[in-house]
C-alpha cells in the first residue's frame, strides 16, 4: 500500500521548521511522497489545525501534531 504525508504548518514557525526536516528525512528513507500546505493559505485548514500547528497527516488522516513522533510515524508508513 503506498501511503502519503502532508505536514500542515505556517511560515515562521520554528515547530514547523523542524517538523520538515524530520518528516522530509524520514519520508526521504522510506520513499514515500510527502507535501506541506500552508494552514494560514486555507480557510477550512486554518479553522481545523490553526492552533496545533505543526500537523501531520497520514493519507489524509490526522496522524499527529506539535512534534513528529518518529517510531510512530515509521510504523504507520510501514
Amino acid at each position: 500500500m503506498s501511503h502519503h504525508v502532508t505536514l500542515v504548518s505556517r511560515v515562521d514557525c520554528h515547530a514547523c521548521e523542524r517538523a520538515r526536516a524530520e518528516v522530509e528525512r524520514i519520508c526521504g528513507e522510506l520513499g514515500v511522497p510527502w507535501d506541506e500546505q500552508d494552514v494560514d493559505a486555507d480557510r477550512e485548514l486554518r479553522a481545523e489545525y490553526g492552533d496545533r500547528v505543526p500537523v501531520i497527516l497520514v493519507d489524509g488522516r490526522e496522524h499527529g501534531y506539535w512534534e513528529v513522533e518518529e517510531d510512530r510515524l515509521r510504523a504507520a508508513l510501514a
